[in-house]
């Protein structure tokens, strides 16, 4: 954890350096605002205000025909850099080409576009290797469950690389020797939504009442679905105190309900400092200076273990 904290400080930290040139105006495209995004959104505005970087905040809410909009509208703005969080990782080509056919540098933020191999000069990412998160979360949970029993997955927007890495990591970590006795009971498409995910949880109990197929855990793409899940499970009285969710993220909403004694296992992906990262890569690039083409925000298990380092404290 200290290692991670140090290497996360790096990052932050030369975000937050104060600029001396004129500030720099920065467009930034949300493609909605859920509770991890609404995190990136503030470590964006917050490492701006720092920097004396200007923001212009464009906000898709999911349409990927209003994100191309948008950022037609940054372009003919003229603003000195773009920061882009994608809504389909799948269309992210068109957004390469408009940006750098305008010489605006550009910067994807948490979420891996689909060109990234062909990504030209001017264009970065910044976000955190997704596969690990995935891997941290199911290695935890193969050892909560001593590497046997049915689990059930819950599966963000496939149309985004995330979901279908942290996905495809769960089933690499049980097809390891020690976790094959894991079974896959069911996967579902929760959208990275907390309702969405409580009726499927729902569902999937009523359907158990019938066919006595029972799972032992849920594994979440995201901490919004997981906490979905055991909303669901103790509205069913499913619930037991030894049950296994776990999510991917560790939003506040996230540790409290680990605090709690409810979720298990999620995995720190630090959202501000994204943010931040993106800012002060933004800003190398509006200067011309060398970037890396990945930016990485290191992932980090949280469990109860390690939780009470993550927890704010009153002193």
């Amino acid at each position: 954890m200290k290692r991670f904290l140090k290497g996360l400080a790096l990052v932050v930290g030369a975000a937050l350096l104060p600029l001396s040139a004129q500030a720099q105006k920065i467009g930034f495209a949300l493609s909605e605002q859920d509770a991890f995004l609404s995190l990136l959104r503030n470590g964006v505005m917050d490492a701006a205000k720092a920097t004396g970087a200007t923001v212009q905040l464009e906000d898709a809410k999911g349409s990927k025909t209003a994100r191309l909009d948008q950022i037609r509208h940054l372009v003919s703005q003229k603003v000195d850099a773009i920061v882009v969080v994608p809504v389909d990782t799948e269309s992210t080509r068109l957004i390469t080409y408009m940006v750098t056919q305008a010489r605006i540098p550009l910067v994807y933020a948490n979420r891996k576009p689909v060109d990234f191999d062909q990504l030209p000069p001017g264009v970065a990412l910044v976000a955190s290797d997704e596969k690990v998160s995935g891997t941290l979360q199911t290695e935890e949970v193969c050892r909560r469950l001593n590497g046997r029993g049915q689990i059930v997955v819950l599966m963000g927007n496939l149309a985004n690389e995330a979901a279908r890495t942290r996905t495809q990591d769960v089933e690499d970590v049980l097809a390891r020797p020690a976790c094959s006795g894991i079974r896959i009971l069911d996967k579902r498409l929760g959208g990275w939504d907390r309702t969405r995910a409580r009726h499927i949880v729902q569902n999937l109990l009523a359907a158990s009442a019938n066919t006595g197929k029972r799972f032992d855990a849920v594994v979440a793409n995201n901490d919004e679905m997981a906490l979905g899940a055991i909303e669901a499970l103790k509205a069913g009285k499913a619930w037991t105190p030894d049950f296994v969710v776990a999510g991917i993220d560790a939003t506040p909403d996230a540790l409290a309900s680990m605090k709690a004694g409810d979720l298990k296992v999620t995995v720190l992906q630090n959202a501000a400092g994204q943010g931040a990262g993106a800012v002060h890569t933004a800003l190398k690039l509006i200067r011309q200076q060398p970037v890396p083409r990945f930016v990485d925000v290191p992932f980090e298990l949280v469990t109860p273990a390690n939780l009470d380092k993550l927890l704010p404290h009153n002193n």
